[in-house]
């Protein structure tokens, strides 16, 4: 054990009992070094962001107080039950406490678990840059997120399709519970410790449920409309999960689990970013569906504690209204569109569909509509393959923007549509780096990334258009 640094550690989600996760110890790594440590989220957990053991960070040592858990549960994975997942790769640590704010501490990548399934319980660099620096945009957007404090590179092999090295992110979130939580004991029968786990989580992140006629009725609405609200801001911002599998649900509405995700450079509706995907059932426009229906399965596993379908149904059908309409605002925003009309609705789709229609950057185009007014759009027109379908379209926004206030739009647009994303290919050239032995673009990305609203000069390069021929596919392994 090490008791040089200051944090506390207890185990609420240990009080739950044996039923609910293994114990579990981190195997330990080959020559652990620093990819990079996240210092703003170190502040935020009142720890030091300087000299910290990279032992602590990579399984080889404990923080004194750490009593490591692989958590258990089950889950639909393209749209098929399997009865038992849990923590195949990642080992809870315990949760810290600082200024009110409990988080859980989860090392990923750090061996084998019961859960494992016959895996090496380890992550890959590659997969593992993804994952933090991804975890670090979605911060930067305001998007609900886990976050990632450190990223660990060691010399230890892993095989996957080729020989690669091991690397440790250390997640942070107020919770790992996800819907698959639920789903194993729904399945197994065990209603006492359905019961118990729903308790738990309304005590530690919904206490007004607690309040209500019926808790567990309150839960799931409150589920339902994080949910939501995630899936909208996703939409919004262009982002695509890949594998939307009831087990990668946070029951908190958080971004969980980044596996083979991307955010949109061409804007394609039908976008699949998850190679394995053949089906695109995790396709961009499908996710609001996926969302739906997996809190049907979460509705499902809570049955025994409702008994009452109708309800149940009224709770759900609230995801709809819900998302549409924090979906339409969001659009609505990133079109400068800030004093609501009756037709706005249909503007945005029109938006949207001529987008697909021109094959248009999502991003760059809405960064873009910002300076609309200033040049009726011919930075935006320059990269149009059909001007008739672009000016027909720019006609309409021309009229519906005279009914705008403009003294603060441009300011308005720019904070809401970002102009650092982090392009698959861009992730990419930081991987090939780091596994070159330099981690200066990991750095750089994830400087950028903290405020991608902003201009950065010293970052423009970031924003240049992608090269043809820059695709870069995405599987689930790591």
């Amino acid at each position: 054990m090490n008791n040089s640094l200051p944090p506390h550690f207890t185990h609420p989600f240990r009080h739950l009992g044996a039923s609910f996760f293994a114990d579990v110890m981190p195997e330990p790594v080959l020559h652990p070094h620093w990819v990079h440590f996240n210092a703003p989220l170190a502040a935020q957990l009142g720890l030091p962001s300087t000299a910290l053991d990279v032992n602590l960070f990579s399984g080889n040592q404990l923080f004194e107080g750490q009593h490591p858990l692989a958590m258990l549960y089950a889950g639909h994975q393209f749209g098929h039950y399997t009865p038992q997942l849990g923590d195949g790769r990642a080992m809870q640590l315990g949760s810290t406490l600082h200024n009110g704010e409990r988080m859980e501490w989860q090392l990923k990548g750090a061996g084998r678990t019961p859960f494992s399934r016959g895996s090496d319980g380890r992550a890959v660099l590659r997969s593992s840059i993804r994952e933090y620096l991804c975890s670090a945009a979605m911060t930067g957007l305001g998007i609900p997120t886990t976050q990632a404090l450190s990223l660990v590179g060691s010399t230890t092999a892993v095989y996957r399709e080729q020989r690669e090295t091991a690397a440790l992110v250390m997640r942070i979130a107020p919770s790992f519970v996800r819907f698959g939580s639920f789903e194993v004991f729904f399945y197994r029968g065990q209603t006492d410790e359905l019961k118990a786990l729903a308790d738990f989580v309304i005590a530690e992140h919904y206490p007004l449920c607690a309040e209500a006629e019926q808790p567990y009725v309150a839960l799931l609405s409150a589920v339902v409309e994080r949910t939501a609200v995630l899936v909208a801001h996703w939409q919004a911002v262009g982002f695509c999960h890949g594998v939307l599998n009831s087990d990668n649900m946070s029951i908190l509405g958080l971004t969980l689990d980044y596996g083979p995700f991307g955010f949109l450079d061409t804007y394609n509706p039908s976008h699949i970013c998850n190679h394995s995907d053949h089906e695109g059932r995790y396709s961009f426009e499908n996710q609001p569906f996926i969302g739906s229906w997996n809190l049907h399965c979460l509705a499902q596993a809570l049955l025994p504690l409702i008994d009452d379908i109708p309800t149940v149904k009224s709770a759900l059908a609230a995801y709809w209204p819900q998302f549409t309409a924090h979906l339409h605002g969001l659009m609505c925003e990133k079109l400068g569109l800030f004093e609501p009309q009756h037709n706005d609705a249909d503007l945005i789709q029109d938006t949207l569909a001529m987008m697909a229609h021109n094959h248009l950057d999502y991003s760059r185009f809405f960064r873009r509509l910002a300076d609309f007014e200033s040049n009726q759009g011919a930075t935006i027109r320059n990269d149009c393959l059909d001007l008739t379908a672009f000016d027909a379209w720019a006609s309409k926004y021309a009229v519906r923007l005279l009914s705008e206030p403009n003294n603060t739009r441009t300011v308005r647009m720019n904070a809401v549509n970002p102009k650092y994303i982090l392009r698959n290919h861009l992730a990419q050239d930081a991987i090939e780096q780091a596994e070159r032995g330099d981690f200066s673009e990991v750095s750089t990305l994830f400087e950028c990334l903290q405020q991608p609203f902003q201009e950065q000069t010293q970052y423009e390069r970031l924003n240049a258009e992608p090269e043809e021929g820059m695709a870069v596919e995405v599987s689930c392994s790591s």
